[in-house]
């Protein structure tokens, strides 16, 4: 035993910010997603907007289950893109 005392890290083993295979940066991206998501949501509810229910819907769970940070802005931008699409159309 060391008595307690706090041991440096390993050589080359700095600390990493990293909680359940996410990043910092993509628990803030998830944070940012997912609160556009749930504004969309909240927005599609009160309003009886089928599309931005369902999109808001997505942006909120989906970034659970994307890990990294470019694909979850990709995907977010993709989803928010064809929503616009759709609005413009007139659904």
């Amino acid at each position: 035993m060391n008595g307690g005392a706090v041991r440096a890290p390993a050589a080359g083993r700095g600390y990493n910010l990293e909680m359940g295979g996410f990043t910092t940066a993509s628990l803030i991206a998830s944070f940012i997603v997912s609160s556009i998501g749930f504004v969309l949501l909240a927005y599609g509810r009160k309003l009886a907007r089928p599309p931005q229910l369902v999109v808001g819907l997505v942006l909120l769970v989906y970034p659970y289950f994307v890990p990294a940070v470019v694909p979850m802005v990709v995907i977010a931008a993709v989803l928010l893109a064809g929503l616009w699409v759709a609005l413009q159309r007139g659904h």
